[in-house]
């Protein structure tokens, strides 16, 4: 039964295609076929960042990661955040679970939800991608507000969870 619980979106999800199903089967084949691409597409990629972070796991030492992201890392942590956010590749849901090991080897938060924000909107090649077609001055502007917007919000967040909320969100990835 508790698996039940654990599954209720997926059982949820699947129960609302077959209704539609029921009623406009050429709709409910579309909603079928999509679901199809998107799940080869995370079986893709979600076993090669497992296995790089697996070995992130066994390869970087705890005081590493501590000594460049941790809490006292100041600006050298959030330029590293930043940089590796942005040079990473794959889509969002591949942050997660980088994110979940960076908390593991214990980054701070602050550089944690940096990097994921980083992940999100700075990645190198969306910014080659946007000067090619619209232009510098648009790249540039739209990189550098990005940037200010992901500090501050990081920092926001810092500040707004209380200490124990974060031990909570850290605990979780121990």
């Amino acid at each position: 039964m508790n698996w039940l619980m654990r599954y209720k979106w997926v059982i949820l999800f699947v129960a609302a295609d077959i209704f539609v199903y029921w009623f406009n089967p050429a709709l409910g084949t579309q909603i079928a076929q999509h679901t199809s691409l998107s799940i080869l597409e995370m079986l893709g990629v979600i076993p090669p960042i497992f296995i790089l972070l697996g070995l992130l796991d066994t390869w970087v030492p705890r005081e590493k990661v501590v000594s460049h992201l941790g809490a006292g890392s100041g600006l050298r942590g959030l330029s590293l955040a930043m940089a590796l956010g942005a040079a990473a590749a794959g889509p969002l849901y591949g942050a997660f679970p980088v994110a979940a090991v960076m908390m593991k080897k214990g980054a701070s938060f602050f550089n944690v939800m940096v990097f994921v924000g980083a992940w999100a909107t700075l990645k190198i090649p969306m910014f080659l991608f946007e000067t090619k077609y619209l232009g510098g001055l648009f790249s540039v502007t739209r990189w550098l507000c990005s940037l200010a917007a992901i500090v501050l919000i990081a920092w926001l967040l810092d500040r707004a969870l209380t200490d124990a909320e974060k031990t909570a969100v850290y605990e979780k990835h121990r």
